[in-house]
């Protein structure tokens, strides 16, 4: 399973500002979001080590919706060093995102 990001464990969680972040941002009603959530916790998976990946629910979290200006649901957010570097909104393919990760890492 993908870690769960919050507004309060933010900072924790991507402690390692050096790793690529994938935050995705979901919501339990979300039809799409459901789809993507088992590659979501495949890259998990994948990418220990390499890359920190995690979920936030945007029903119980609303500062990290704003900061990213997350819009639609799902959206898939990559950060390097602090600043967002990609984003990915809708459903998307586990290649697509293989792709994306690839160019980022």
């Amino acid at each position: 399973m993908a870690l769960e990001i919050t507004d309060a464990n933010f900072q924790e969680q991507i402690a390692d500002p050096d790793k690529l972040v994938i935050m995705d941002f979901w919501a339990t009603w979300c039809q799409p979001c459901r789809a993507i959530a088992p590659i979501i916790d495949q890259l998990h998976e994948e990418l220990d080590g390499k890359a920190i990946v995690g979920k936030v629910n945007i029903e119980e979290n609303s500062e990290l919706p704003v900061k990213y200006k997350v819009r639609g649901i799902p959206t898939v957010v990559f950060v390097k060093n602090g600043e967002e570097v990609g984003r990915q909104v809708g459903l998307a393919s586990k290649a697509a995102f293989d792709q994306k990760i690839a160019e980022l890492l």
